[in-house]
């Protein structure tokens, strides 16, 4: 809807704004240093000025650009080849990390995905939600996280909901994951006294 009636632009903006405070925040309390990922539509990315946006929103709220990591699918990554890659590489100079998220649910090629300089392969949830009942979802899990891993890609399972998929992530090497397993979505206050209180799990990252 928000692609639809055109708003998606200036929410995206204040999104990515919001979220680059709230980490200043955080880490001004002293709390641990994490990564805030915000997600990027195909309209967002199409903008000219989206690079200087990104930019101008780093300065303003001081935000460390190592911080910020941005989610883009595998459908924006594919439209109009060299002009993505000349976009991501402006990115990557500020800092920036770049996510494909929902991986192996679109049609990029391998070919292409090794001139993107992306630093993390987000496995979509669906995947993980049929480990348990289809070997096929296991057997494609497993090669995602072997191919991010070949090169040299951080990989992070979406949608973890129980602890019997966590244990074949761990099993399997994945680095990192995300779901209900961990936590649901929190407020700001919340989250910073879960951050402050979670242990991470053994021989995983969360």
């Amino acid at each position: 809807m928000a692609e639809d009636s055109g708003l998606i632009v200036p929410l995206t903006k204040w999104v990515m704004a919001q979220a680059c405070r709230q980490a200043c925040i955080w880490q001004a309390a002293g709390l641990p240093k994490i990564c805030i990922s915000v997600n990027v539509s195909a309209i967002d990315f199409r903008q000219r000025d989206f690079v200087d946006v990104i930019e101008q929103i780093l300065k303003q709220t001081g935000m460390d650009p190592t911080r910020l990591e941005l989610e883009i699918t595998e459908g924006v990554l594919m439209q109009n080849i060299d002009a993505t890659v000349t976009a991501l590489n402006r990115i990557k100079a500020l800092g920036v990390r770049l996510a494909i998220d929902d991986f192996g649910t679109g049609y990029s090629s391998l070919s292409y995905l090794r001139r993107f300089p992306i630093d993390v392969l987000k496995i979509d949830q669906s995947f993980i939600r049929g480990l348990s009942r289809d070997s096929s979802d296991a057997a494609l899990v497993n090669a995602i996280i072997s191919l991010g891993k070949s090169l040299k890609l951080t990989v992070i399972a979406e949608g973890v909901e129980t602890l019997e998929q966590l244990d074949f992530l761990k099993a399997h090497h994945c680095e990192e994951g995300q779901g209900y397993y961990f936590s649901k979505a929190v407020a700001p206050d919340a989250f910073a006294h879960y951050l402050m209180s979670v242990k991470p799990l053994p021989s995983a990252q969360t």
